[in-house]
C-alpha cells in the first residue's frame, strides 16, 4: 500500500494508504453514514464525480457480489452497470473477506474499474469537518508523486447527462398502467420497486420530451451534480 494524502480545499489534510487503483483523483468530498452496502453505494449514479467517505469504520469484510442480471434486465446486486463514485475513503479496509455471495475483494474490484480507494483515514473527524463546513472539493495525492496533482472537473459539468440512459428502455412492457421515469441518474432499486407494483416503466433520457407520450404516472429520478446544469 502506497502512502496517500487527502487534501481538502480549506487545506485540511488526512494521511492514509491506498488500497484501490493507484491514481490521484480530485472531486467533491461527501460522506455516507450507512453501516453496509458499499457495492450499492459505489454503483449509485448519484455519486458520480464524488469522493465518497464511509463513516462506518470497517469496510470490505464481506467482499463484492457477482455482477448478475435479472430477467427484467436489472442488475441483481448493483445499482447500475459500473462504479460511478470517483473514489472511496474508509477508516479500516479489511483485506480478508468472507461472505457466501462474494466473488472478489473490494480492492480487486476497485482496481479493475480504475477507482482509487484509501484507508487509514479518520473518517469521523473528516465527517465533522464536512458537516461544519459543508461539502468541499478535495484531492487524493500520492506522497511519492508530489507533482502529480489532478484538477477537479466538477463545477459546471452536467453529470446527469453523463449518467442518464441515451435511449428509451421499457420494463414490464404491456403490463398494467404506464409510468414514465425520467432518468437523471436512477438507481436500479427504484425501477425494481416500480416493477414490483405491477406497472410498465418507460425509462427516458433526462432531456427527452415525453409530453406526447401516453402515461398514467410520472417519476422524476434523483441524480448527481448541480441541477442548474440540467437546462
Amino acid at each position: 500500500m502506497r502512502n496517500v494524502t487527502l487534501v481538502l480545499e480549506d487545506g485540511t489534510k488526512f494521511h492514509g494508504k491506498s488500497f484501490g487503483y493507484d491514481q490521484p483523483v480530485a472531486g467533491e468530498v461527501v460522506f455516507n453514514t450507512a453501516m453496509m452496502g458499499y457495492p450499492e453505494s459505489l454503483t449509485d449514479p448519484s455519486y458520480a464525480g464524488q469522493l465518497m467517505t464511509l463513516t462506518y469504520p470497517l469496510v470490505g469484510n464481506y467482499g463484492v457480489p457477482p455482477f448478475t442480471v435479472e430477467k427484467n434486465g436489472i442488475a441483481t446486486f448493483m445499482e447500475s452497470d459500473k462504479i460511478y463514485a470517483s473514489a472511496i475513503i474508509v477508516a479500516d479496509y479489511s483485506e480478508q473477506y468472507c461472505h457466501w455471495n462474494a466473488v472478489e475483494s473490494l480492492a480487486d474490484w476497485l482496481k479493475r474499474e480504475h477507482v482509487p480507494g484509501i484507508t487509514g483515514i479518520d473518517t469521523r473527524e473528516l465527517t465533522k469537518v464536512l458537516r461544519e463546513h459543508g461539502v468541499m472539493m478535495g484531492k487524493i495525492l500520492f506522497d511519492d508523486e508530489p507533482d502529480n496533482v489532478p484538477e477537479a472537473l466538477y463545477e459546471g459539468i452536467n453529470f446527469v447527462d453523463k449518467v442518464s440512459c441515451k435511449e428509451i428502455i421499457r420494463y414490464n412492457e404491456g403490463v398494467g398502467r404506464k409510468v414514465v421515469l425520467v432518468d437523471c441518474g436512477v438507481k436500479n432499486n427504484i425501477i425494481r420497486c416500480l416493477i414490483n407494483r405491477g406497472v410498465e416503466v418507460i425509462r427516458v433520457p433526462w432531456n427527452y420530451d415525453y409530453t406526447d407520450m401516453e402515461f398514467d404516472g410520472l417519476f422524476l429520478a434523483n441524480g448527481p451534480g448541480d441541477p442548474d446544469m440540467c437546462e
